[in-house]
């Protein structure tokens, strides 16, 4: 969807550097003004979609191909920024951010060749990819932030699991709900009527965010749920983090479910999370990356770190994958195709690990890249090994 040009970066307390931020700021624009995730020059007349040149495997060999993903708007600036760095090289990228629900549906019905999503597939998920065995390769950590737009109150302003499920319910309706003072003692919190933004489409990010709720209520857990679209009890809806951006920097008083990048972009203020630990933590690139610490790491490779148990994470922290086929000749790939997208695969956990870290997204840890480039190393083509 379209939205309006957003202002340069406030300074945040991310630990990314001034020219990260600016790196940020410049290419979640281009990704809100497109309203798609991977830009670049490209040959490609769909404008839909943004087109990101090239991708070369760990050899720095390149292939001559085109590939066609969509799906998760939180990976978004990232698929963006890769294409950038890629620009010149043989594979050309178009990837549509439409949400990672549409996305996987996408993927399952073939219309594209790799899909971004957020959370890991489920039982379901898998039933509907039909041509092959699916991989889902996790290759970056982002913040989900509790973003609001309150007059006078700066970033920081401290909020639990339970605090922001009954903000969603709609039970409390203000913020100097005595709830909220409580946790935030002796800070001034004007009596502003809360407007709840949450996303429209399907989307990991919400899965991710209602999962972090129902950890904490009862009530969110047998009543609205965990998935990546729900029955919202109170709220407007927006499309896409962009969207969810947009509209609570347009609304006084509003709070959204927003991934650092576009938070950063946008200038908001965004809360301190209370964690499992008991602590109230910053969204930053360390409290983002110790999410990952310590988690366990399923054979298909379906992590999750949301509510992490360290001490040291914040809370509200989701993984990205990239899927698509152990052996995507099956599924009616050519041979090029096939090891273009490998290349690309093998990119983003290779030198695409420093493009995440400058958009204030966290690299996945060693543990779990190793793992991640196993089940990259072993895609076959027609069961033959795909060369670099």
């Amino acid at each position: 969807m379209a939205t309006s040009a957003c202002p340069a970066t406030q300074r945040s307390r991310s630990s990314a550097d001034v020219s990260s931020r600016s790196l940020v700021a410049a290419t979640v624009a281009a990704a809100l003004a497109t309203g798609v995730a991977a830009c670049g020059s490209s040959s490609n007349d769909n404008s839909s979609s943004t087109t990101a040149n090239g991708a070369s495997s760990s050899s720095g060999s390149s292939v001559k191909a085109t590939l066609n993903g969509a799906g998760s708007t939180f990976a978004a600036p990232i698929y963006q920024q890769v294409g950038s760095d890629l620009k010149g090289q043989g594979l050309t990228i178009n990837y549509q951010g439409v949400g990672s629900g549409a996305g996987v549906s996408q993927f399952s019905a073939g219309t594209v060749d790799f899909a971004g999503s957020d959370p890991a597939l489920t039982a379901d998920d898998k039933a509907t990819i039909k041509k092959g065995e699916p991989i889902q390769i996790p290759f970056a950590l982002g913040a989900i932030t509790a973003s609001y737009n309150l007059n006078g109150v700066k970033s920081g302003l401290k909020l639990d699991g339970a605090t922001l499920a009954k903000i969603y319910l709609g039970t409390i309706k203000t913020w100097d709900d005595p709830a909220i003072k409580a946790l935030n003692g002796g800070m001034t919190i004007p009596s502003t009527k809360i407007t709840v933004v949450h996303r429209s489409d399907s989307s990991g990010t919400t899965k991710g965010f209602t999962g972090f709720l129902a950890a904490y209520s009862p009530e969110w857990k047998s009543g609205p749920g965990v998935d990546k679209d729900i029955k919202w009890p109170t709220g407007t809806g927006a499309k896409g983090n962009d969207g969810v951006a947009a509209a609570v920097k347009q609304t006084d008083g509003a709070i959204g479910y927003v991934e650092q990048a576009y938070a950063l972009q946008n200038g908001f203020t965004f809360a301190d999370v209370k964690n499992k630990s008991g602590a109230f933590v910053a969204p930053t690139l360390e409290s983002t990356s110790a999410a990952a610490d310590g988690i366990d790491i399923p054979t298909d490779l379906g992590v999750s770190t949301i509510d992490s148990p360290n001490a040291k994470a914040y809370p509200i922290v989701s993984q990205t994958f990239a899927i698509t086929y152990a052996d995507p000749c099956k599924a009616g790939m050519d041979a090029t195709k096939a090891k273009g997208l490998k290349a690309m695969m093998s990119y983003l956990l290779g030198a695409g690990q420093d493009t995440i870290k400058k958009l204030s997204y966290a690299p996945i840890p060693d543990s779990l890249k190793a793992k991640d480039q196993a089940a990259v190393d072993a895609m076959q083509c027609n069961g033959a090994a795909i060369g670099s």
